[in-house]
């Protein structure tokens, strides 16, 4: 084997790669995948690794074009093409997870406005609107009324939809801190942001032309995510909802214990049927308790996943050990290039 390239990205897989090489010294450089050179730059390695994210613009523009390009220049790549090219797109979990029978939340997508409104017309609410794309609980409303959705309805194929909530954004950071997981700082910094908008926001076109919908179910004060690396380590934890909210993403309450197992059977065989490096799923329960699939992403935060007492393999027998997500990663993709 050549070298690893790593594109590096401050609180990304990235410092685990960096730390993994370093560790058990193997030969890696720090690229740039931004750089018109890129493809030069990884001349000598038989690995790229990028962790990249779905709150820059730029990574949004070309990252998953540049995977599948360096994958058909010949080098091992993470994220690849069946991990990656549904990040942070809903519509895109609906169809794929859809294909394969998967326990999803019940989902809708509409392509024109006459039949969204018909279908609004025919069902019960509250309905959960979201967007293709965010993480943490943002593009996400709950509607309540015929009104409500309506409006969203013409808004998605009228004027459309920033990819950064201001308000949301700032009432996010409010109950963050009531909850405890923010600093008081963290409301000037939402003040601040809900004036001035994201750099993300003012570079990427507006949403719309298609209207997304999932099915509101009741009663769940937490979800369950769980994550799935090479599918054969498994780890998981509990996110509980904000008080005076119904989202558990982006909370910041974690708990360990009294994970359902089922839920773990369930991430694997879907991990493994769609052949994916990695993956986090968010897991709700429906009226009969039965689990099902909310989204799933690529990449994730490990800051809460990172605490968890141990992790399962793919037989489910425990281990009582440090959960390393980006280490197992990497050691997989050495053991495919060598």
């Amino acid at each position: 084997m050549k070298r690893i390239a790593i594109h590096h990205r401050e609180g990304s897989f990235s410092e685990g790669w960096i730390q993994y090489c370093n560790k058990n010294g193997i030969d890696y450089k720090i690229v740039n995948a931004y750089a018109n050179d890129i493809i030069k730059q990884i001349d000598d390695c038989d690995i790229f690794l990028w962790h990249h994210s779905n709150y820059d613009y730029r990574d949004a523009l070309f990252a998953k074009q540049l995977l599948y390009s360096i994958k058909n220049k010949g080098l091992k790549v993470f994220p690849d093409f069946y991990t990656n090219w549904h990040f942070d797109d809903k519509v895109a979990q609906k169809y794929l997870l859809e294909s394969i029978n998967a326990p999803l939340v019940p989902s809708y997508v509409f392509y024109t406005k006459k039949e969204a409104m018909a279908w609004v017309r025919s069902i019960k609410l509250p309905i959960v609107f979201k967007l293709r794309g965010g993480s943490g609980s943002s593009n996400v409303k709950l509607v309540k009324t015929k009104k409500e959705a309506f409006n969203l309805i013409n808004q998605a194929f009228g004027s459309g939809f920033s990819q950064f909530d201001r308000w949301n954004h700032l009432k996010f950071r409010l109950s963050n801190y009531k909850a405890g997981t923010e600093s008081i700082s963290a409301i000037p910094k939402g003040l601040i942001r809900s004036v001035i908008g994201s750099s993300y926001s003012d570079m990427c076109s507006k949403e719309k032309g298609y209207i997304y919908f999932q099915k509101f179910i009741p009663n769940n004060n937490y979800d369950t995510r769980v994550v799935v690396i090479n599918g054969e380590v498994i780890a998981a934890e509990r996110r509980f909802v904000r008080e005076g909210d119904f989202r558990a993403s982006g909370s910041g309450q974690y708990s360990y214990e009294d994970i359902n197992l089922s839920i773990l059977e369930i991430a694997l065989s879907v991990a493994k049927r769609l052949s994916l490096q990695s993956v986090a799923f968010d897991f709700i329960l429906d009226e009969d308790q039965k689990p099902l699939i909310v989204e799933i992403s690529y990449g994730f935060g490990i800051g809460g996943i990172s605490g968890v007492p141990g992790y399962w393999d793919k037989n489910l027998n425990w281990y009582n050990d440090k959960f390393r997500p980006e280490y197992w990663i990497i050691e997989n993709l050495i053991q495919e290039a060598t």
